[in-house]
């Protein structure tokens, strides 16, 4: 499994660890502690030097009822810090966290190497066209609605049903349009219950049906903190153990706000898999 990051073939065939690196000052994590150009270098270099290939920056929340941001304000977080890193770091392969054509068109044009849908074009219809202009792979999520409505539209006949047939008609039009490099994300804590959330990571590997790479988000998030009855900030070790189950199911990419730690995973699931 290869995708082509500006002219750089990644070989998925062993999994990547994305870092994450939110600009936002409401991210439901680590809102508002890469502030200033120091805390953003530091940050970005440490998670190059755990092993990360990926890093992904995020100007807007989206987290449940995240508070809008306007499209140029999302511009304007985002390129200086698109910027900064390739000044500082510039064979590092940015993916860019936006559900906003233009954003996606004027990050590329800066420097980024992957798109990050949360809505796999639903919430702009001129994504697509953006990503087949400028050839870069796209991480297409599954959601329902939006960050403000998701919780509301949690109502499934058949969740994972669903979640293939959504994927599979986003394949077809991407495909029609000669979109090359795709990457699945099922959308764990988007528009999913916690106890739908534990059956779509349960059966992901039927996800792997669509024969494209998976990508894994559960940093961190409400599915594990709130079973364990803890916080984000103490969420790490449950991570680590649903970072492990997801690679089990063919992920090929984890998306984390602690790379070491799931570099550690990967290191150890290759071992078993020699």
């Amino acid at each position: 499994m290869l995708i082509n990051c500006k002219g750089q073939l990644i070989d998925l065939s062993i999994p990547k660890v994305m870092g994450i690196l939110n600009v936002t000052p409401n991210s439901f994590f680590d809102g508002g502690k890469y502030k200033n150009e120091d805390e953003i270098i530091l940050q970005v270099d440490k998670m190059l030097f755990d092993g990360a290939t990926f890093v992904d920056i995020g100007a807007y929340s989206s987290k449940p009822s995240a508070e809008f941001v306007s499209e140029q304000e999302e511009i304007d977080r985002i390129v200086p810090v698109i910027e900064l890193i390739l000044k500082h770091f510039p064979k590092t392969l940015l993916s860019i966290d936006t559900f906003r054509a233009e954003v996606a068109k004027i990050s590329i044009e800066n420097g980024a190497a992957i798109i990050n849908d949360i809505s796999a074009g639903e919430l702009d219809e001129k994504m697509f066209a953006v990503i087949a202009q400028y050839n870069v792979p796209y991480i297409m999520m599954h959601m329902r609605g939006n960050p403000q409505t998701m919780l509301s539209l949690t109502h499934y006949d058949d969740i994972i049903k669903e979640i293939l047939l959504y994927f599979s008609e986003k394949v077809k039009k991407a495909r029609s349009l000669g979109i090359n490099d795709l990457i699945l994300d099922p959308g764990f804590g988007f528009a999913k219950t916690t106890d739908q959330n534990y059956e779509v990571l349960q059966k992901m590997e039927l996800f792997n049906l669509l024969e494209l790479p998976l990508l894994a988000g559960v940093s961190r998030k409400s599915m594990i903190y709130k079973t364990l009855n803890n916080t984000p900030q103490e969420a790490l070790n449950g991570t680590t153990v649903l970072n492990t189950i997801a690679l089990t199911k063919g992920a090929k990419i984890l998306r984390v706000h602690d790379v070491k730690e799931a570099m550690e995973c990967v290191t150890l699931f290759s071992k078993l898999n020699l």
